[in-house]
């Protein structure tokens, strides 16, 4: 997989044939990258989703296997959708998100039904149904530059100080007021699924140095793997991941209390008060933070000091060679539904969703604290202001190069 440069993205923008008046159209069909006669193992479509005005189109992407079914939009490199089977066959849709890109009014879809006046944006308010452009939650989306949170949106590199926006309290989150999660990116097709390539310009939100940056979903029978790649043409922090919120009962269900999970990290991070790590590596033996073995979230939460856990789990460490390792297994055992994360990254961010305050999303559904848990694989939170940790640091003619694979299956 090479990452595109500006002329050939022009160029394939250009060429983007048009699928709108015929709906979905599927790429195997149009003989894109799979030989005639050559079996299938996975479907690929795509479709015109929605538009955002000055910026272009935003595709709905479909990858089909006979186990999974994913929706990926460009717009922010989004799983929008991740369909699969429990224990009796029932297909169900286990990632939260939204129905359209900006926020609309439920009376839109009642017919008209007369209601008050309302301005969307309004807290708790069940008439208005939220959208991707106007999200802060970063649901299902590809964040960077810099995943996480760097404090107080300040870091040093090769002796230059660089300074960003703030946006999460004190501190720079997910690449700032408009990362990698806003942008619509170039789509192409690949074997399996599409190939999402952007390129983030010297001084994209305060970060230095041009960077070409691709991510790759693809889908093999039950597993869907997220391939991430850059280069920079200066010395550059970069720490890339997908922000999916799960629930394996179904993105409409309330709470993940009854979820078992298992995180394969012998230590953690503990964070201060504005969730910043304070350099400490803890044991996670004889703490909440030991999920070693499955643990049942409802009860487990009840120990973690704080809202739950949003806290990164230590899967690798500095002098570590580049491998995939396991990372977390989560199981749902009502439905028999399980999530099996492997990657290369040296971390993983487990989060069960403490900041959800009843936004509307798919179907209706309001999402609240503790409906669904995220598992961001990425480097270490604030990496680039503490030495001890995995440095994250692309430097000019380095590649970044990291896979993360969800693998959906049954007990």
């Amino acid at each position: 997989m090479r990452l595109l440069p500006l002329l050939e993205q022009e160029k394939k923008k250009k060429e983007k044939p048009d699928v709108n008046k015929s709906g979905p159209k599927s790429l195997h069909d149009r003989g894109d990258f799979i030989k005639r006669g050559q079996p299938t193992m996975t479907d690929v479509s795509v479709q015109q989703w929605g538009e955002v005005v000055g910026r272009g189109p935003v595709d709905l992407w479909v990858l089909q296997s006979a186990q999974v079914r994913v929706e990926v939009l460009n717009l922010g490199g989004i799983l929008r959708s991740v369909c699969c089977r429990g224990r009796e066959g029932h297909m169900e849709d286990v990632v939260l998100g939204f129905d359209h890109l900006e926020e609309q009014q439920w009376a839109m879809f009642l017919g008209g039904a007369q209601r008050r006046p309302h301005v969307c944006g309004e807290a708790e308010d069940p008439c208005c149904v939220s959208g991707y452009l106007s999200d802060q939650r970063y649901l299902g989306a590809t964040v960077g530059r810099v995943a996480n949170r760097i404090a107080r949106g300040h870091f040093v590199v090769e002796g230059k100080e660089y300074r960003l926006d703030i946006n999460n309290g004190p501190n720079a989150l997910h690449g700032g007021l408009r990362g990698f999660n806003k942008a619509i990116w170039l789509a192409t097709a690949v074997e399996g699924g599409v190939q999402l390539s952007l390129t983030s310009p010297d001084g994209d939100q305060g970060y230095p140095g041009e960077v070409q940056v691709s991510v790759s979903y693809t889908l093999q029978g039950e597993t869907l793997t997220a391939e991430y790649q850059a280069r920079s043409t200066k010395t550059t922090p970069i720490n890339l991941t997908n922000h999916s919120y799960f629930n394996l009962a179904g993105q409409a269900a309330a709470d993940i209390y009854n979820h078992q999970v298992s995180i394969s990290a012998q230590s953690y991070l503990p964070v201060d008060d504005s969730s910043i790590p304070t350099g400490e590596i803890r044991r996670v033996k004889g703490t909440p933070f030991d999920l070693t073995t499955p643990v049942l979230i409802g009860p487990r939460l009840k120990e973690v000091p704080g809202p739950g856990f949003d806290h990164n789990f230590c899967l690798s460490f500095p002098g570590d060679s580049w491998t995939e390792r396991d990372a977390a297994r989560v199981c749902h055992p009502a439905s028999g539904r399980v999530l099996e994360v492997s990657t290369s990254q040296p971390g993983v961010q487990f989060y069960t969703a403490n900041f959800l305050d009843g936004l509307t999303g798919k179907g209706g559904v309001r999402y609240r604290k503790h409906s669904s848990f995220c598992l961001e694989t990425q480097n270490w939170p604030d990496a680039v202001n503490q030495a001890p940790f995995p440095s994250c640091l692309l430097c000019p003619g380095e590649d970044y190069h990291h896979v993360t694979r969800f693998t959906f299956t049954t007990v």
